[in-house]
């Protein structure tokens, strides 16, 4: 078979492609999730694109590893940020685990033991970003079958947000 006809390939795989899965939250329809980094201000460092039933903590590394190096005037250039901030979704010892290896330290709310209010102060940032990501409304819904297009639209949403931050300061 040819690369790019339509066949065999397309007629077995489940109905929403790759990467989805039962949402818990929804009556257990597929569908997707958006995990984001962002810095202070809220640009997008990062984005990763799973099923809805995969836990927040199994693409964390892939997300903190995802971060380009920063440039500064003198020495090495620092590879990751020096904070990070979560909510109680990452709560769990690989992520600490995983923050600890990278020299980050983790800002993360416990469950149970913490409120969600205190850690408000910095998580809005990400959640208006990600208000912001969701203004597209292609990436609201998914409609693409295959992982690839929808992560294609996904990045394409990314750089328009960080479009406007740059275009904000030129």
């Amino acid at each position: 078979m040819e690369p790019g006809s339509s066949g065999q390939r397309e007629r077995t795989c489940k109905k929403g492609g790759a990467e989805i899965g039962p949402n818990p939250t929804d009556r257990g329809k597929a569908g997707s999730k958006h995990h984001i980094l962002v810095d202070a201000s809220g640009v997008p460092l990062a984005v990763e694109l799973t099923g809805a039933n995969v836990h927040d903590s199994i693409p964390f590394e892939r997300l903190l590893d995802k971060v380009s190096p920063i440039r500064r005037p003198r020495g090495r250039p620092r590879k990751r940020p020096s904070k990070l901030h979560a909510d109680k979704a990452y709560d769990h010892r690989r992520c600490r685990q995983a923050c600890r290896r990278r020299g980050i330290r983790a800002r993360i709310a416990r469950r149970g033991i913490e409120s969600s209010q205190r850690l408000g102060r910095h998580r809005w940032v990400v959640e208006r970003t990600l208000a912001w990501l969701h203004r597209f409304r292609r990436l609201v819904i998914r409609y693409e079958r295959r992982a690839d297009i929808h992560r294609a639209f996904l990045m394409l949403g990314v750089a328009l947000l960080c479009f406007r931050f740059v275009s904000r300061f030129c």
